[in-house]
């Protein structure tokens, strides 16, 4: 999983080059940066019956393998068409990665401890998502031929990890039942699934974490380089990169050190720090402190780390094992959306009034959805003990 997603945000602190080099309005950066999402909205959507049809090792294969071919593709692009091409492809592969993976860590979890198990499947995906900017930033601020190069590191790495796919066996409890049915194109349309009526509220929170969570890290991964040069006496992929995997570096470890505290408790901190995030945004625009950016970026980090281990907790807490898959997959649909009309309404706005104008627009909305959803949360009240919802 780690290497496998690596390569979803590697492309962001490179957006500003390919902006310079294409003579892209900030509208086509966010497009593209949606055409992926929206491709790994789609993966989630008719391609997550198969992780329970085929067995979640066989699709993280494919996944991996089809991850590779869309990071060669993205440094072998040499227009805008190709390299949103490009996008589609990795934008389908995280889809089956993020899913597959999420459901092998459940099932090769044998303490029992659902906590735990979403703690690490957060940390993975953060710490992967996290590794490709900052080593794509440094990569390209040195070296030759940025566009080329920034991604030969994930190329070696996926490599590597193909090759290791192929030497694993599965133990034969986690191998899929023979399927009893026939594969068709109708196992292939859309399914959203819920839990019972009694966890219905909870896990709509839980889900709304993911939205907030994954729209303010987009912003971030698709505006920050743009919008960090007003903000930062410092330029380039180097300050871009680390500064956006940082985000994710700094949520994996607020979720390591949250693993053990009470869901609920960890959802109300996570919505308030995503808040704050926005508040220190929008003084920022007028500021243009580096101080007040990095606690935007702590902030930013906290909120994304614990509303996605919320989150993900909630679902393991609901779910039961005919309909875990479903679930998790429907729980990072609701986050891709976040991720998908708030940057759209961004990148237009931006062409329209400008790009300061625009992120305080986006940050007063996210602002207020967050403080909301934390009152939400401290209003539903937390399952009775040993109650499965």
């Amino acid at each position: 999983m780690c290497v496998g997603v690596m390569g979803t945000a590697l492309a962001s602190p490179l957006y500003p080059i390919y902006q310079a080099q294409w003579q892209l309005p900030p509208s086509a950066i966010t497009q593209v940066f949606v055409l992926y999402m929206a491709a790994a909205l789609t993966s989630l959507m008719l391609l997550g019956s198969i992780t329970t049809r085929y067995g979640f090792f066989q699709v993280l294969r494919a996944g991996v393998m089809l991850m590779t071919a869309g990071v060669l593709l993205s440094a072998l692009a040499w227009n805008m068409q190709v390299f949103s091409a490009s996008r589609i492809l990795i934008g389908l592969a995280s889809g089956m990665i993020t899913t597959s993976a999420s459901l092998g860590l459940t099932q090769l979890n044998t303490s029992g401890d659902t906590q735990r198990a979403a703690a690490t499947t957060s940390l993975t995906i953060a710490f992967g998502f996290g590794l490709g900017p900052i080593v794509g930033g440094l990569v390209a601020q040195w070296a030759p031929y940025p566009l080329r190069s920034a991604y030969v590191p994930s190329l070696l790495l996926s490599a590597l990890a193909i090759y290791a796919l192929f030497q694993v066996q599965m133990p034969a409890h986690l191998q899929p039942a023979p399927p009893t049915t026939r594969f068709s194109l109708r196992q292939l349309m859309p399914r959203l699934t819920f839990p019972e009526r009694a966890a219905l509220r909870r896990y709509g929170l839980a889900s709304m974490g993911a939205f907030c969570g994954f729209g303010m890290f987009s912003l971030f991964a698709s505006l920050a380089p743009s919008f960090m040069q007003s903000m930062l006496p410092w330029h380039g992929p180097a300050i871009s990169g680390p500064s956006i995997g940082l985000i994710l570096l700094l949520s994996a470890a607020s979720q390591f050190v949250a693993k053990s505290f009470a869901t609920r408790k960890v959802l109300i901190t996570g919505y308030a720090a995503l808040a704050l995030c926005n508040l220190l945004l929008m003084v920022n625009v007028f500021a243009s402190s580096a101080l007040l950016f990095v606690l935007c970026l702590l902030s930013a980090a906290l909120g994304h780390g614990l509303c996605n281990l919320g989150g993900i907790s909630v679902v393991n807490r609901v779910a039961r094992a005919d309909n875990r898959a479903g679930l998790l997959a429907t729980y990072l649909v609701i986050g891709y959306v976040g991720t998908i009309l708030p940057i759209l309404g961004i990148g237009w706005l931006s062409d329209q009034v400008g790009l300061s104008r625009a992120l305080l627009a986006f940050c007063a909305v996210f602002a207020l959805l967050a403080a909301a959803l934390a009152v939400a949360t401290w209003r539903t009240p937390a399952p009775a003990p040993g109650s499965k919802n």
